[in-house]
């Protein structure tokens, strides 16, 4: 039939289709079948590398803390923490790679996979003898168990509760029983509060005098002028206090007094010191700059940092640099007969006591 003419070799080509699609299909079922087995064999053979956790009821200072201070300790210890994990205090079981411990879920912790050689390339303990499967059970059954500490192992946690550590908040503001006209501002009312609590009452108003006596060596640690003090017990003006305070704040000598206190505790020095003490004719460029850094109000942050590293901030500007003298201000052994190396540690030890304090 003229319809059909093609027919036979439509047949053979369809034929050959067929064949290929049917090959295929099985080649992608076999290669299928054989990843889905390979994945469940690896499955199973993870399941069977990680040990059955014991079937009975662990203690951590009977059964874990042991096995933990023999094998684990040295490098996730009290003295060394690698990684950022400790295994001897309940709030440090984080690590640089989350939680070593999950309470409850063993299998999901990362000591037990580490430690039952999960990871080829992260093994623990890294060197010497590994856990028995007897002792990765322990590690196991005390975390399923919910991975108790003892009673006050998290003396730590109440170290991080003291008030110095804790964010800054509003106080509220005492409020005395019998309203007292010496209360000028919210200061006043805490300093009553701790007055009465010890039986006190508050000194009478210091006279103009005394004031600014008083004022001037607290904030310039100099007394006041004649001059002064007469401009000041002849000013009239509500406000006449705060300008005289304002007025001492605005004053050169204000970080010249205060200042004081951070260079002595940087060991600042004009001279090298030890015998020789030769003088240093710069030294005074760095004690400048804390002045001027005191007397511009500079923020605290900002005040160490510079000294710190100020040479490496971006676009750090001369003063930046020069704010890192803090690290110089050391003693100098310029005699006959020093040992330089030793010299070098004594001065790293000094700035990193001065930098600790």
């Amino acid at each position: 039939m003229p319809g059909f003419k093609h027919c036979g070799r439509l047949s053979k080509v369809t034929s050959w289709l067929v064949a290929a699609s049917l090959l295929t299909g099985i080649a992608l079922s076999w290669n299928a079948g054989t990843l889905l087995s390979a994945a469940e064999q690896t499955e199973g053979k993870q399941a069977k590398e990680l040990p059955a956790a014991v079937d009975r009821q662990v203690d951590y200072v009977r059964d874990v803390q042991p096995l933990l201070a023999a094998r684990c300790f040295s490098c996730h210890g009290p003295d060394e923490q690698e990684a950022g994990l400790r295994l001897d205090r309940k709030f440090a079981i984080k690590g640089d790679s989350g939680f070593a411990v999950v309470p409850g879920k063993s299998e999901q912790s990362l000591v037990v996979q580490l430690t039952a050689g999960h990871d080829p390339e992260r093994l623990m303990p890294p060197e010497g003898k590994r856990l028995t499967a007897e002792e990765i059970g322990l590690l196991r059954a005390w975390i399923d168990q919910g991975a108790q500490f003892p009673a006050g192992n998290d003396q730590d946690d109440e170290y991080l509760s003291l008030w110095s550590l804790q964010p800054l908040a509003e106080a509220a503001v005492p409020t005395p029983d019998d309203p007292d006209s010496w209360i000028q501002n919210p200061i006043d009312a805490f300093v009553l509060r701790q007055l009465r609590e010890k039986q006190m009452t508050p000194s009478p108003p210091a006279d103009r005098t005394t004031l600014i006596r008083r004022l001037s060596l607290d904030l310039l640690g100099l007394p006041p002028t004649p001059a002064e003090v007469d401009a000041f017990v002849g000013d009239t003006r509500p406000d006449a206090l705060p300008r005289l305070v304002d007025r001492l704040l605005d004053s050169g000598h204000f970080g010249e007094r205060w200042g004081r206190h951070w260079l002595d505790m940087a060991r600042y020095a004009d001279s090298d010191g030890y015998e020789k003490d030769r003088p240093r004719p710069n030294a005074w460029r760095w004690r400048n700059w804390v002045i001027d850094a005191i007397n511009h109000d500079m923020p605290f942050d900002q005040f160490t940092i510079e000294q710190l590293a100020g040479d490496l901030l971006p676009d750090a500007t001369p003063d930046q640099i020069l704010a890192t003298a803090f690290h110089r201000q050391t003693l100098t052994n310029t005699e006959g007969g020093t040992d330089k190396e030793q010299f070098r540690v004594e001065a790293i030890f000094d700035r990193v006591a001065t930098t600790g304090a």
